[in-house]
C-alpha cells in the first residue's frame, strides 16, 4: 500500500510539473513587471507596515526595495561583505565552496528581488533576496539569503522578512516557498522548522561512495506550500 501511494504522490507531482512547464506563464508575467511595480502589486505598503512597522527596539528603520539592476552597487557590496561573514565558513567546507565573484554574479540575476534594511540612511540592518521562479517544474518564490548584521540579529525580523515573502508568494499565486540552508547550520534548520519549512522532495539525499561510506549532502532543500 505505501509503495502504491508513492507511486500515486510522484505521478501526480509529475503532472502538475508537466502542467506549470507547459504553461510557462504565470513567471514570465511577474518578471517582466519593473521592481516599483512589483512590489506595489504585490508587496502594498500596508503589508510592510504591518510586518516592519516604523520602528525596532526604538530605533527608525528604513528599507529599500528593489530588483537586483537597481540596487545601488555600495549595498550590493554591503550585502556581499554580510554574506561572506555569515556564511563564506559554511561554503568553504562543503563542495560548493566559497567564491564571491560567483556569489556577486549570483546576486545580480536580472529576476532577484531585494528588501534592505536600514538603521538611518547609512547603516545596514541586514535584507533578504528572492526570485519568482521554476524549480523541477514548479512555479515558486525562491529565498536566495537572509542575514542580519550581528547586533540586529533575533530581534525577530527575519521572521517578519519572510512573512513578508510568504505573503508575497501568496499574491502572486504560485505553489510553494523555497530555500536552501547548509545542514551543517542547525541554528538556521531549527529556525525554519520553527516556521514550518520541511524538506523538500527534491532535496538531495545521502550517497554511497565506492568504499561503501554513505556521504550526506551538505545542504538541505527546504519548503512551504502556500496558502491559497
Amino acid at each position: 500500500m505505501a509503495d502504491t501511494q508513492h507511486q500515486e504522490r510522484r505521478s501526480l507531482r509529475s503532472r502538475s510539473q508537466g502542467r506549470a512547464i507547459a504553461e510557462r506563464k504565470l513567471v514570465e508575467t511577474v518578471n517582466a513587471l519593473s521592481a516599483p511595480d512589483f512590489f506595489a502589486k504585490y508587496a502594498p505598503p500596508e503589508l510592510m507596515m504591518t510586518e516592519l512597522g516604523t520602528s525596532h527596539s526604538e530605533v527608525e528603520l528604513s528599507r529599500l526595495q528593489a530588483d537586483a539592476a537597481n540596487v545601488p552597487s555600495r549595498w550590493l557590496e554591503a550585502c556581499l561583505k554580510l554574506i561572506e561573514e555569515t556564511s563564506a565558513q559554511d561554503y568553504q567546507n562543503s563542495e560548493i565552496k566559497w567564491s564571491i565573484s560567483k556569489k556577486r554574479k549570483e546576486m545580480k540575476l536580472p529576476d532577484m528581488k531585494y528588501i534592505i534594511l536600514f538603521h538611518g540612511t547609512s547603516h545596514l540592518v541586514g535584507f533578504i533576496s528572492f526570485m519568482i521562479t521554476y524549480e523541477d517544474g514548479y512555479e515558486v518564490l525562491y529565498v536566495y539569503e537572509i542575514h542580519f548584521t550581528p547586533e540586529w540579529q533575533g530581534k525577530g525580523i527575519g521572521k517578519k522578512l519572510m512573512k513578508i515573502v510568504e505573503v508575497i508568494g501568496q499574491n502572486v499565486g504560485i505553489t510553494k516557498i523555497m530555500l536552501t540552508v547548509f545542514r551543517t547550520n542547525r541554528r538556521a534548520v531549527g529556525w525554519y522548522t520553527q516556521l514550518s519549512y520541511e524538506e523538500d522532495d527534491f532535496s538531495p539525499g545521502p550517497r554511497k561512495l565506492r568504499n561503501g561510506t554513505v556521504k550526506e549532502p551538505s545542504h538541505i532543500i527546504l519548503s512551504k506550500p502556500v496558502k491559497r
